[in-house]
Formats: C-alpha cells, structure tokens, sequence
C-alpha cells in the first residue's frame, strides 16, 4: 500500500479548500490473526484485513474526521471535500510539498504472519494443555490464543509530512481453571512483543503454562485477604498499571486540555515522593509501546515525565499542542484509521530505583505483597481507582507468608505517587492493551518493585 504523493497532495489540498488550518491523512493496511484453541482443539480462527484512510482537519481547536474505503485518487479527493464543506466556505490553503520523514527502524521482525503454517500456530498453542494438565491432574480447562497484527500505515499533511511505517505485533493469552477439593479457580497469563515469528523461540512455554497452573491451585488453598489500610509492596512489571491507569492517563494532553486532570498547571511542581522517576519511552527496540513514528507522523522519542518526584511533562499530540502550547511528545496514537488520533502512552514505567526488594519485605510489620495486578477500573479526571490483585501473599514481621485471595487496592493516584517511599532497582516492563478515545493500542506498563506505606486493601474484614 503506497499512494503516491501527488494523489495525496490533492487530496490534502481538497481538504484545506474551505480554510482549514490544517489537514492529515492516514491510510492503513492491516491483517489480523486470532487462534484460540480450547482443551487442545482448535475453537476459533479468524483472519482479517483492514484497508482505509482517515482525514482529519483543523478549524481552530475544532476537528473535522472522515474515513473512507476508497484509496484512489477520486475516492480521498471526494472523502477530504466532503469534510471541507462540513465548515462552509473560506479562503483555500495550500500543501506545502510532500518530504519523506527520515528514520532509521530500530525494530526487526521475522516472519510475517500469513509466511507461517496455520497448524504450527495451533500446535504451539496445544502444548500448552499438555503442559498444564502435566502439571497438575486438578487442571479441568485450559484456554489459549495468539493474536497476531501486522500493520503498514502511510502518513502525509498540509505542513509536507510525509511518512511510511510497519508495525507487527504478537501476543499469546493463556487462562487455566482447576478444581481442588471442590473449590474452582483460575489463573491467567500473557506475554508478547512488537514482532512476529521470535515469539516462537522467546517464550518458555513449559514454564509459563507451569507457573499459571500453580497460581491457580494456589487459590484454591488461599484464605480471603484482610481489609484495611496497610503498607503494600507491588511487584515489578504489570504492577505498574496502576501508575498507567491512574497517572498516566491524567498526563495525556486528552485530559489536560480540558482541564480534567488533577494534574493540570503542575509543570515543575513536585506531585510525588522524590524516588519516583516516571518515563513514557517509544524508543524501546521491539517494545510492545514502541514506534518509529507517531500516527500524526511525528518521530517518536523518550519522555521524562517526573523526575525525583517532580512533574516534567505531559503526553502531546498535535492537537494537544495546539490547545496548551506544550511541545509535542510523539504521542498521537489511534486503534485504526477509524480513530482520529490522541495523545496516549507507549512504553509508560516507572523508572529503576536504588532499593532492593529485601529491604522492602524487611521494612513491613505487616502487609500486603501484590505480586500479580489483575483487572480495575479509574476515574481518569481524579485518579481514584480500584485494582483487583490475582496473586498476593500477607507480609508478616519482614518476611513474605501465606497466599490470599480476593484482595484489591484502592486509592488515589495523586496521593499514592506521594506514599511512594521506596523503588527496587528491578526494572521490568509487561504488556498491555490500553482503551481511549481513539481505540485499544498496544501500550507497555512497568516499574521495578515499589513500596507504597499505606494504601487501602480490599478484602474481608475480621
């Protein structure tokens, strides 16, 4: 899929005919795979492709976003007019001449996915069954999926834009279900990367099919977790989405703009404890977030967003920096040519610390370890969210005891960026699919592992 730069220069002028201020074009061509097997048999498999264009224009801070099929020269010409007319009749701007945005990929992928044997792909995921049940002769069902997505995308606008860009990702999900002395549970896991045929040789099969298989016969033995505000120590990785849901959102210039962040005119401010350094990188090589150019065809970077517990930036898109005048970020992001784009997060983490997680377990009397985050909900505009916990363990005088289950965690962002008060130096990053205004994205959350010295626990109370 490439059109050629004339076709798009007519087509951004027909959109700058009534006297937008500005105009883009994005044009994608994507194929999608998802396989799902069940108990070992294939359950589903189904093949897409997405093919179109979306074009949006500026009239001041209002935008004007169409979307068509119809990639020729008459169909974009026709789609960007029918967007102009939408503003009545002012006076017509030019493109200015289309140049290529130079960039070197940083990503490498292997075979694409409509290269590999379908019954491979479904072989791969079977032994994952096999594994579990393996494992453990409680395991009563066991789900598994790889969804893959390779993404070509083209770029131009009325300021002489002009970009190419492939994007490939893969990501296997996996839920395992137990019955143990009559009490049923499950566990789930998932991993992946931007990449396509490595995701064969980098996952230890065996040993994530294993160590989901325990999680879940785990729970059956564990007692409900106690209720009350307590120190909580969050473990690496996915632990890290509760800074993405409830800071990082409220960072996005989507809120900020409309003053529906309580971070708002906090530039250079100190909003969190000063071992907490947060950054939203897309410059990572194959990382989940990454990107070699934004969707608004702007170059991706590395963005410090708190420093030392101080606020630096927000996350900009072109827009976004339009209605608050920060520079922009590399941010904009969009599920598909059907979503205009908005500034979202890439690769969002907390930064590594100088603490060790032994320190941490040793400094709690009593506690919680959140080892395993699972599913929640958050009020962008305050921050106060609600995290279940799949997997955590009491901490009892400095040491790590028995498992519980059913805990959740519940606060505030603002307030628990500020309850910080120790960052192990264990970085880790996991994956996630993160929804917005424009779409589900691909978005990387981390931290290293955090002590946070009191956050309420949801549980049952004694």
């Amino acid at each position: 899929m490439i059109v050629q730069p004339h076709i798009l220069t007519k087509a951004l002028d027909a959109a700058l005919s009534t006297g937008a201020d500005f105009a883009d074009i994005f044009l994608e061509d994507t194929y999608s795979s998802q396989l799902t097997v069940l108990n070992s048999k294939p359950e589903q498999a189904i093949v897409g492709q997405l093919y179109g264009a979306g074009i949006r224009l500026f009239f001041g801070h209002e935008i004007v976003y169409v979307t068509t099929n119809d990639l020729s020269e008459a169909g974009l010409v026709k789609a960007a007019l029918n967007a102009a007319q939408t503003r009545g009749v002012g006076a017509a701007k030019k493109t200015m001449p289309l140049m290529q945005v130079p960039f070197d990929s940083i990503h490498a992928y292997g075979e694409k996915p409509w290269e590999m044997n379908r019954d491979r792909k479904f072989q791969w995921l079977n032994s994952i069954d096999q594994y579990s049940r393996a494992r453990h002769a409680a395991v009563t069902q066991v789900e598994a999926g790889l969804n893959e997505k390779f993404q070509r995308v083209q770029i131009a606008n009325s300021r002489g834009v002009m970009a190419y860009d492939e994007r490939a990702y893969s990501r296997l999900r996996m839920q395992t279900f137990v019955e143990n002395n009559g009490v049923k549970e499950s566990a789930a896991e998932d991993e992946g990367h931007m990449g396509t045929s490595e995701i064969y040789d980098q996952i230890n099969l065996k040993d994530l099919a294993e160590r989901n298989a325990d999680c879940a016969m785990m729970l059956t033995t564990a007692a409900y977790a106690p209720a009350g505000e307590m120190p909580v120590v969050i473990d690496n990785g996915f632990g890290g989405v509760i800074f993405h849901e409830a800071s990082g959102h409220g960072l996005e210039t989507t809120s900020v703009a409309k003053d529906a962040s309580v971070f708002c005119g906090k530039l250079g401010q100190k909003i969190a404890h000063e071992s907490v350094t947060a950054i939203d990188d897309g410059t990572i090589q194959n990382g989940w977030g990454s990107l070699n150019i934004d969707d608004e065809g702007n170059k991706t970077q590395k963005t410090t967003l708190i420093e030392n517990g101080v606020l630096k930036s927000y996350i900009v898109d072109e827009m976004g920096s339009l209605q608050t005048g920060h520079a922009i970020t590399g941010s904009g992001r969009r599920q598909s040519y059907k979503y205009a784009p908005a500034s979202r997060m890439r690769n969002t983490y907390i930064a590594a610390g100088k603490d060790t997680f032994e320190d941490m377990i040793r400094d709690v009397d009593y506690g919680l370890y959140a080892k395993k985050m699972g599913g929640g909900s958050v009020n962008p505009g305050t921050g106060d969210y609600n995290f279940q916990v799949s997997e955590a363990y009491i901490i009892r005088n400095g040491r790590i005891e028995e498992p519980v289950k059913g805990a959740c965690l519940i606060g505030r962002g603002i307030d628990t960026l500020g309850k910080i008060t120790k960052v192990s130096n264990d970085l880790k990053l996991a994956r996630g699919m993160c929804g917005s205004v424009s779409g589900s994205i691909p978005a990387a959350v981390g931290q290293p592992q955090i002590l946070v010295s009191s956050l309420m626990v949801g549980g049952r109370a004694k």
